[in-house]
């Protein structure tokens, strides 16, 4: 007989194999040695009251042993010689949309601006060591896009974007462990991540796709309403009947070609704010009501959101154990962003703590366009770049010295290793959102006893969080509405919200691509 049994045991007994089954017998209301096998199905932590407790689900065999599992398989075909299909662009939603025209029995045949995952390490070193940009290799732009160095978490809010399971099956199949089919918020981590990148991109080539690195999109071809053809690095031109656009929320080119092609885009709404970095002990001690961390417990992590002043105030990326990045495309700006190791071991926690920002907020009165919002994030993201004071230097506050109005006259340790500069946060900040934030603060620290601290620091400016852009698509078709073959896809178009959502889009995009 099969059952399925929900467990909470405390952190020391979370790997007691002889406890758990002792557990389990109660339980279930049979014998300890009735049970011939059982395995972890899913496991969270339920930090609510103390003591803290980790809530498992168990797969258990009663007096039976189990059927031989089959293990997860996709079915890539050779495709050489198949119909292609193009790609523009080699993060999440790209690589699983030519995953998914593989099964379909399609060529893919994708482009990306940047360079591959080993070159693109050697440009992040040089910009967090030196602080000079590659506009077109740097933490948003090269294989596997802003995913890749993105700290790797695959959880989304939404439950009606499509097959979650599958993206987590075909990740461990690349390489990820097989926690992240068991963990309610599973993550991989920036370290293993290239490594997987890797070898998504080897397996597309293996059977048949392309991948073309430095290849920039600079132009679309239309006829009829039917795209014809590309352009590339501003001469070169292809054919193409089908183009799956997944250029990321960071290739404002993209959106600047598509305006000036007059080819439809929209302004929407997005958020804005700044990245808050504690030492990972104060979070824990926070959330585990305890003050040390048990060593089977992760590194804590929290999600806030509050109503100020008519707008969200929320938590955004939230890097237990984590790494600010510089996340800038230009050496004229600096914009921030977090990751956190698989193991989560840095001794700090930083989030992104952001307000949302609606469309009437930044639209010009005499004149609006579907840019203006690029337009508002650039001039924040100009400011910041001033205030630091050149090389990717960011601008930054003690937490409750920018709540209390005070200037920092000293920082703390912080994982930004660019560096950061001690600034009055508000002058770097427009109005809307820094009156917002220091509220949103506030209450944040009355939520959680001991966050409200100067021994956190924030530091500007967390900009990237969405795109100001969504290119229009058909619900059924998924194809843009003046562009038959454009598939406008996932963040950059304004469809999808971290590497799971992103993930899903891709597949779906090239379902209808395949369609067509």
């Amino acid at each position: 007989m099969y059952q399925e049994i929900q467990l909470s045991l405390p952190p020391e007994l979370l790997h007691n194999a002889q406890e758990t089954q002792k557990r389990i017998a109660k339980i279930a209301g049979v014998a300890e040695n009735s049970i011939t096998f059982f395995k972890l199905l899913r496991k969270a932590v339920d930090a609510r009251k103390k003591p803290v407790l980790f809530s498992l689900k168990y797969g258990v065999w009663i007096e039976e042993n189990p059927d031989e599992e089959e293990g997860f398989e996709p079915v890539l075909r050779n495709v050489t010689n198949a119909e292609p299909v193009h790609i523009a662009g080699l993060g999440p939603a790209g690589l699983f949309a030519a995953l998914q025209l593989i099964e379909m029995g399609l060529k893919p045949v994708l482009i990306e601006r940047g360079k591959d995952v080993r070159a693109r390490r050697r440009d992040l070193a040089v910009l967090n060591k030196e602080g000079v940009v590659n506009p077109e290799s740097n933490y948003c732009f090269g294989e596997g896009g802003a995913g890749t160095f993105s700290d790797g978490k695959l959880y989304t809010r939404s439950t009606k974007r499509g097959d979650t399971l599958k993206v987590l099956q075909l990740f461990h199949y690349f390489g990820a462990s097989a926690e992240i089919l068991l963990d309610t918020h599973p993550h991989i981590g920036t370290n293993k991540l290239p490594g997987i990148i890797q070898n998504i991109r080897e397996k597309i080539i293996e059977c048949g796709g392309e991948i073309h690195f430095n290849t920039r999109l600079t132009g679309i071809l239309t006829q009829n309403n039917q795209i014809t053809g590309i352009e590339i690095n501003g001469g070169e031109k292809w054919k193409v009947n089908a183009l799956i656009l997944a250029t990321g929320h960071s290739a404002r080119d993209i959106f600047t070609l598509l305006h000036r092609q007059n080819i439809l885009i929209e302004a929407k709404p997005f958020a804005m704010g700044v990245r808050v970095e504690h030492p990972q002990s104060i979070i824990d001690s926070i959330q585990y009501h305890c003050s040390v961390r048990h060593e089977n417990l992760p590194a804590a992590s929290y999600n806030l959101v509050k109503q100020v002043q008519d707008k969200g105030v929320y938590s955004f990326c939230m890097c237990p154990g984590g790494i600010i990045c510089p996340a800038a495309t230009a050496d004229d700006i600096v914009v921030v962003n977090g990751w956190s190791p698989s193991k989560r071991d840095s001794p700090y926690a930083n989030s992104g703590i952001v307000v949302a920002i609606e469309t009437q907020d930044y639209l010009s009165a005499q004149n609006p366009s579907p840019l203006d919002g690029i337009h508002y994030q650039q001039k924040v993201e100009r400011q910041a770049y001033i205030s630091g004071g050149g090389k990717q230097v960011a601008p930054a506050q003690r937490l409750a010295d920018f709540v209390n109005g005070r200037f920092s006259a000293s920082l703390p340790e912080c994982s930004y290793l660019p560096g950061i500069r001690s600034v009055n946060m508000k002058e770097v900040l427009p109005p809307l959102i820094s009156k917002r934030l220091r509220e949103g603060f506030s209450m944040f620290g009355k939520m959680m006893k001991g966050y409200l601290t100067n021994e956190a620091v924030i530091v500007g400016v967390e900009s990237r969080t969405s795109s100001p852009v969504r290119i229009p698509r058909d619900n059924q078709t998924l194809m843009h509405p003046q562009v038959s073959g454009l598939f406008p896809c996932g963040e950059g178009a304004g469809y999808a919200g971290g590497i799971m959502s992103a993930a899903i889009d891709g597949m779906r995009c090239a379902a209808a691509a395949g369609r067509k």
